[in-house]
């Protein structure tokens, strides 16, 4: 009796948590728009539905979304959630040529899935970098139980943050990849966009005395890192890429293409002051230029209209910053023990062509495959297990089901690098210096902190752990978009076997490849085995 009336209670529990749970639709027609967004330069833009920004989309965990796309461009087009799992749907990942052909031109095409992480993720465009031209925009997924976030709060506000350049991607792309042309050519310096607008323009962010304020930094920029601090306030991180981490006090955050930082912000006892919250726009690997890099921007935390601005602060190198090294997860999960180890090198070449290209292993993986990856991994059998069959291009690991993964990648360059793993976290576990230059290595605490995109500095080297617990295929990437499409990419192909066994494809998707004439099935040639006849050699 006492059995059945638990049963009962778990019943009526589970139902109501389903019955809350919704199914968030957002339709979006992607096309092409001549904007102005930083009061220097009307440009060819990608919007959705007539404007930019894209406004953010906000759920809870648990929910369903549903993103109807419109593809009114004259191009293909794909939509990735960044930092989203995808369990057992890998198909939904929307990396294009990796998980997906592109949705064609004129084509209609619904992602519809459900996201039980609860954090601060972001949805971009990932066909032919579409979300450097402005296909892009946050993803915030609430708790829907507060007790599990590290420290109560009263009101949620999102900071987002972008870079812009003055012309198209594509346009860059030419620039960079002519052989007639010195590389590198010269640099572009791009304005910041605060919450989608000219960041000189940025809204204040009004604080009420004796409040705690959740403020959720994304970088959904293309190229460069953003710094931010308040002046007067301490920071608390709570949060990174969707992971919640013991509550960690700093002065100011670095935040690279990619990455999330949620802090909780004390607010001051009184309305007396204003205070500055100083956003910095930099890069440190174009040319230091007065007004163009590093380029200052200016907000304001305002508790009373018209009250005094208090700029009061620290220098910045007496600031202390999050350093994910230092910091905890939440839920304490150990160090994990590495089962097999992958060695990367981040560095770039010229090769016969006089093209410079970027490589993580050996080839730069800038020729797509004429078959998705996962498609090939879907239906080549025991082939599947072979690495040679994705292309030599792809740089593809072939894991196994529950290995634990070493990345140690060494950064040769003198440029850092932004690194993020499709359908992971990484825990950070160790960093220092590369090559002949000198220092110790920092080392992780007992509990590492995780999350999907992590920085590896110049001319240094790092190592990450992850669990390969998702089978599927998944991209790792530089999320510089300059980097990745000269080649600074790897595929992971993780457990083929249970892979094949417990996910399909959908018909839809197929179609759409071979509406573009491109393959469903074979390896990355479209062909059987090894045999890689029609597919392009890498550069040499």
């Amino acid at each position: 009796m006492i059995l059945l009336i638990y049963q009962l209670i778990i019943s009526i529990v589970c139902l109501a948590l389903h019955s809350q749970a919704k199914r968030v639709e957002v339709d979006w027609n992607i096309e092409h728009l001549q904007v102005n967004r930083d009061e220097y330069y009307t440009r060819k833009a990608v919007g959705v539905n007539g404007q930019l920004p894209v406004p953010p989309v906000y759920m809870t965990a648990g929910d369903t979304l549903v993103l109807n796309v419109c593809n009114s461009l004259d191009e293909p087009t794909a939509v990735h959630a960044h930092g989203i799992f995808h369990r057992g749907e890998n198909y939904n990942d929307g990396a294009g040529m990796v998980t997906q052909c592109g949705i064609p031109s004129g084509t209609n095409y619904t992602y519809e899935y459900k996201i039980d992480q609860p954090g601060t993720y972001w949805l971009h465009g990932h066909y032919h970098h579409q979300n450097v031209d402005g296909l892009r925009t946050p993803l915030v997924v609430y708790d829907s139980n507060m007790d599990k976030v590290p420290i109560t709060y009263d009101k949620d506000v999102l900071i987002s943050l972008e870079d812009w350049y003055p012309v198209p991607m594509m346009e860059r792309m030419k620039e960079v990849q002519d052989p007639t042309k010195p590389f590198p050519p010269p640099p572009s310096y791009p304005v910041a966009l605060i919450n989608g607008i000219d960041g000189n323009k940025t809204q204040a962010v009004e604080f009420e005395p004796g409040k705690k304020y959740r403020l959720r930094i994304v970088n959904i920029g293309s190229t460069e890192w953003f710094k931010f601090n308040i002046a007067g306030h301490k920071l608390t991180v709570i949060e990174a890429d969707g992971v919640y981490s013991e509550p960690y006090d700093v002065d100011g955050l670095s935040v690279g293409p990619g990455q999330r930082y949620s802090v909780v912000v004390q607010a001051k006892p009184s309305v007396e002051f204003n205070y500055a919250v100083n956003i910095t726009l930099f890069a440190n690997f174009v040319p230091l230029l007065q007004g163009l890099n590093p380029r200052q921007y200016s907000m304001a935390i305002q508790y009373q209209k018209g009250a005094p601005t208090n700029d009061e602060g620290i220098s910045e190198d007496q600031m202390v910053w999050a350093d994910d090294i230092h910091m905890q997860a939440f839920d304490k999960q150990p160090l994990l023990q590495a089962t097999r180890t992958v060695e990367t090198t981040a560095g770039s070449k010229q090769y016969s062509d006089n093209v410079t290209r970027a490589f993580l292993r050996t080839f730069p993986y800038t020729t797509p495959p004429k078959v998705p990856t996962l498609f090939s991994a879907l239906s080549t059998d025991t082939s599947a297990f072979d690495a040679n069959i994705y292309g030599a291009q792809t740089e593809a690991e072939v894991i196994d089901q529950n290995d634990v993964v070493e990345i140690h990648m060494i950064n040769a360059s003198p440029i850092d690098h932004a690194m993020h793993l499709h359908g992971h976290t990484f825990q950070v576990t160790e960093y220092g210096p590369a090559g002949n230059n000198t220092g110790k290595a920092t080392k992780c605490g007992k509990y590492p902190m995780r999350r999907d995109t992590f920085v590896v500095q110049a001319h240094r080297y790092i190592k990450v752990r992850f669990l390969a617990d998702n089978p599927g295929v998944w991209l790792f990437h530089c999320h510089m978009d300059i980097h990745f499409a000269l080649g600074l990419a790897m595929t992971f192909i993780e457990a083929p076997g249970e892979l094949q066994r417990t996910q399909k494809v959908p018909e839809e998707l197929k179609q759409m490849c071979l509406k573009q004439g491109l393959g469903v099935s074979g390896n990355a040639a479209g062909n059987l085995g090894l045999d890689m006849t029609g597919f392009p050699e890498p550069p040499h």
